[in-house]
């Protein structure tokens, strides 16, 4: 089993978790979309939505977060009970699954991006767009489709009402959220479930960007429960590598030191 991700992609860090949690071996290929590494030829020709994570067992190739936490779940619960009636998850952890994957998380990460930053990073991953596009011609079309994505992006970037609904989005699930962890431990029920494992890269995110006291400290349930997850192992090794303490310092300065470098260089 071959998983794309990177450590920055929310999706990639629910996918992860999955994994750890269920115990699954995997093989682990970095992909890291902030440096154009998603518009390489391999990749794209494989996803022409340069997204990840992307998982691959064999010829069966997943794109879809949701769908590859269901199928790594299927596949952890026939070794457990050696291919026997499976014991997959409740309406009430799928419900939540999906409801969490509704809030994009993208606009709000990047407006809270200082803009130099952003900008800078938006002009080098055109540049990747238009290089690339030059070394696959056969590609070009999909390549200058992501092109005009990017520079829409740009664009709604510049609307305070993108950012308005996506705060909105996010207050309303988070305080969904808090009610119910003020009646159990966990997001569906007292055991630590796959509702969790879509919830936490949610709550790093938030804590990255620095705003944790408004969004997490602001409701005692969830700064309680953020306690509790932070010391599972799986989080750690996701998670709390990259981006706790120090550590958050390293992974973003090594990325901003490529970017910049690159530009100089004009390598694209």
């Amino acid at each position: 089993m071959q998983l794309y991700h990177h450590p920055f992609s929310l999706n990639s860090q629910k996918v992860r978790l999955t994994l750890e949690e269920k115990g699954i071996d995997y093989t682990s290929h970095h992909v890291n979309p902030l440096t154009g590494k998603n518009m390489d030829a391999f990749f794209f020709s494989m996803n022409p939505s340069a997204k990840v994570p992307v998982f691959q067992n064999g010829s069966h190739i997943i794109y879809d977060t949701i769908e590859i936490i269901q199928y790594i779940e299927r596949i952890a619960e026939k070794v457990s009970s050696g291919g026997n009636n499976l014991n997959l998850s409740s309406r009430e952890v799928i419900g939540w699954m999906h409801k969490i994957q509704e809030w994009d998380s993208m606009y709000f990460t990047l407006f809270h991006v200082p803009e130099k930053y952003r900008l800078c990073v938006s002009k080098f991953l055109r540049r990747v767009i238009i290089a690339r596009m030059a070394e696959s011609p056969d590609l070009a079309s999909a390549y200058h489709c992501k092109l005009r994505q990017a520079y829409d992006t740009d664009d709604k970037l510049k609307n305070a009402d993108v950012l308005r609904r996506s705060e909105n989005h996010l207050v309303r699930l988070l305080d969904e959220v808090e009610l119910k962890l003020g009646e159990t431990s966990y997001l569906a029920g007292e055991e630590f479930s796959l509702a969790d494992v879509m919830l936490i890269p949610l709550l790093a995110r938030i804590e990255l960007l620095n705003l944790e006291n408004e969004y997490i400290n602001s409701r005692p349930n969830i700064a309680d429960y953020w306690v509790l997850v932070k010391q599972r192992p799986s989080y750690k090794k996701v998670i709390g590598k990259y981006f706790d303490g120090w550590r958050r310092r390293k992974t973003l300065l090594k990325t901003w030191c490529f970017i910049r470098v690159r530009s100089v260089l004009r390598k694209y």
